[in-house]
């Protein structure tokens, strides 16, 4: 039982966890950014390390090694984007909102480092991973990236909830490129394709046991919680009182100073 419990176990606190971290680091104060950036960097480069290492390793801690380290680079990525480090050569609000193909293209432009970036990290961690044993730190990343963008794809085309709240003062010009609707035609597609992917994730996961079970299952956890996060953008419910604790430490940082 232990074996279907604890990777949705993981998964959620890893996500949870990970993601108020990212909150909190993004809103320190900009003298701390550069130690902030170092410190992240550095441990990233141990990340990648360790999924080198993992990627031989098909037993269940090979799993949620590669997994973690995963998710470890990809907080990286939301870290340097939300702090303003890396984003894209235009950094204000879109000049024409009501007029698609110029927020299609200046959309584009805020955010075309970021997206290289990303990119770059994939290829990198998929060159750690590919013809090996355990492919679950690729698996986990190409997710990530994926639901990701149709995240991004989806507050373009409009969305319900825009999820304003968890951007820091320095990326306030973002959501002028988003389109405010209470659904648009692709959220529906994105969600039945990515119901179908999980389905096929977790029979395989019935079938298999051990380290790939749970790296089958760790994927399909947070799979879960991406389609989770695009149901959030149009149901009539806010996702803050989540990371009520990371936006708190904030506010009360900020009072202080």
């Amino acid at each position: 039982m232990m074996d279907f419990v604890l990777p949705p176990v993981v998964a959620v606190l890893v996500w949870w966890l990970g993601t108020g971290g990212v909150m909190l680091l993004d809103r320190l104060p900009r003298d701390s950014w550069r130690y902030t950036l170092g410190t992240a960097t550095t441990v990233v480069a141990a990340a990648l390390v360790c999924i080198a290492r993992s990627a031989d390793n098909t037993t269940t801690a090979g799993a949620y090694a590669g997994f973690v380290c995963a998710v470890v680079a990809w907080g990286w990525h939301e870290l340097t984007f939300l702090a303003g480090w890396i984003t894209g050569p235009r950094r204000s609000g879109c000049s024409e909102p009501s007029h698609w193909p110029t927020r299609l293209r200046e959309s584009v432009q805020a955010i075309l480092w970021h997206e290289i970036g990303i990119l770059l990290m994939l290829a990198l961690i998929a060159m750690l991973t590919w013809n090996r044993a355990n492919p679950v730190a690729l698996w986990t990343f190409g997710l990530l990236w994926t639901m990701r963008l149709s995240a991004k794809l989806n507050l373009f085309l409009g969305v319900r909830n825009w999820g304003e709240q968890f951007l820091p003062p320095q990326l306030a010009y973002l959501p002028s490129y988003f389109n405010r609707r209470s659904l648009n035609m692709l959220l529906p597609v994105v969600l039945v394709a990515g119901t179908a992917v999980l389905a096929w994730l977790i029979h395989l996961a019935a079938d298999a046991s051990g380290g790939q079970r749970a790296a089958l299952l760790l994927v399909a956890s947070m799979g879960v919680l991406a389609i989770a996060e695009h149901l959030l953008m149009v149901l009539p419910l806010q996702s803050t009182a989540l990371w009520r604790w990371a936006m708190r430490r904030h506010a009360e940082a900020m009072a202080a100073r």
